[in-house]
């Protein structure tokens, strides 16, 4: 077998070991057995929560057995037809296998990645907030093509993008804006882009045509399902409602219909101002238990304390990705080191790269690759 082919092999038989480690190969069929006879127990919807529970995490153990026998199976299929054609001098056979091996490891590697989104709510919708940060004009426009950025990531991902509040710049752009986007897995992908991303560029405000550098703050925080309780006393919170200072049209409200909720303890302040005043108290209400519930989880994981730690004063220093314009083109995250010179495919959405990057990482801070080498 040849060396490209054993190493289209050797990727696949890596990817097949984390998802065996990730869905505890095992005990998979005996937890299947439990999960289907409950499923059978003719009171199970009597508590209709605690059912779609189980019929969920019955569902993604479904999924990660059905994807790790489909790929194994296809795996041996394409190695034993790259036998034959080997022994029967048949080069078009071998070629095509060998062409479905380099698929099937692209698959595999894309699968162990959507393994790793096994946080406790990885799963989960997922709040944005970006905010403005030193660069004045510039940064505010560089928050905008930010927010641009995120839209079409999504959107590439079929998920759904809600605006939930948004403040202008006063030249250009945006000062900050906050967005709700619902999808499977919406959290797990942008964790990682919790921190302050750093552009380097010929200002457009400039008549100087001058060099700037800006520097705009991302946080993600995951919309807090049913599942998870969250008090908040309401002597610790104060509401006040307003009327927005949107970037015009639809967005503007005529009333004091805005939100803010501000929390006296964590000092957390939460707004929405695109919906009537009782919606956007529900929203910000939300949005406030999400930002709690992300300071609970970042108590718990090193990896995503981290981030945030890093998400801090959005200036020099907290940069957790770099985007330069001129007088080179290259986005490189600095956690990381994974680059790429389609400056103009990142800032269209293409994202999927850095974030798998960060995914891959331990809690150490080392790359899977890397800690195994150690």
């Amino acid at each position: 077998m040849r060396a490209e082919i054993q190493n289209y092999v050797t990727q696949i038989e890596k990817s097949l070991e984390l998802l065996a480690q990730r869905m505890d190969k095992e005990t998979a069929p005996h937890r299947l057995e439990e999960f289907d006879a409950r499923v059978e127990d003719p009171n199970l919807w009597d508590n209709a929560e605690a059912a779609q529970k189980l019929m969920r995490e019955r569902q993604m153990l479904v999924d990660a057995m059905e994807t790790y026998n489909g790929i194994n199976q296809d795996m041996a299929d394409n190695i034993e037809l790259i036998e034959m054609g080997e022994m029967e001098d048949d080069a078009e056979v071998v070629a095509e296998a060998e062409e479905s091996l380099s698929a099937l490891a692209d698959k595999a590697a894309k699968k162990e990645l959507e393994a790793l989104l096994d946080g406790e709510a990885d799963s989960n919708d997922t709040f944005l907030e970006i905010n403005s940060g030193a660069g004045g004009t510039e940064s505010c426009d560089w928050a905008s093509m930010l927010a641009r950025m995120y839209i079409r990531w999504a959107e590439k991902k079929g998920y759904k993008v809600e605006l939930q509040s948004e403040s202008a710049g006063e030249e250009a752009g945006i000062k900050s804006a906050a967005y709700k986007i619902t999808g499977h897995n919406a959290y797990g992908w942008l964790k990682s882009e919790s921190g302050v991303h750093r552009l380097v560029r010929i200002s457009p405000f400039d008549s100087a045509a001058k060099r700037h550098t800006s520097f705009t703050s991302v946080k993600v925080y995951p919309v807090v399902d049913d599942n998870i309780e969250i008090e908040v006393n309401p002597a610790d919170i104060r509401i006040d409602t307003y009327r927005s200072s949107g970037a015009g049209g639809q967005h503007v409200n005529t009333t004091d219909s805005a939100v803010r909720i501000t929390h006296h303890p964590t000092g957390i302040v939460v707004t929405s101002s695109e919906k009537s005043q009782h919606q956007n108290r529900d929203i910000a209400m939300k949005a406030l238990k999400s930002r709690l519930y992300q300071m609970e989880l970042d108590k718990r994981s090193a990896l995503v304390n981290e981030a945030h730690e890093n998400a801090g004063d959005a200036g020099w220093g907290n940069q957790i990705r770099s985007y330069v314009l001129q007088p080179y083109q290259m986005v490189k995250d600095l956690r990381t080191s994974h680059e790429t010179s389609d400056t103009k495919g990142v800032l269209d959405g293409d994202l999927d790269g850095f974030m798998a990057a960060t995914l891959a990482l331990d809690v150490s801070g080392k790359s899977r690759a890397e800690a195994q080498g150690n």
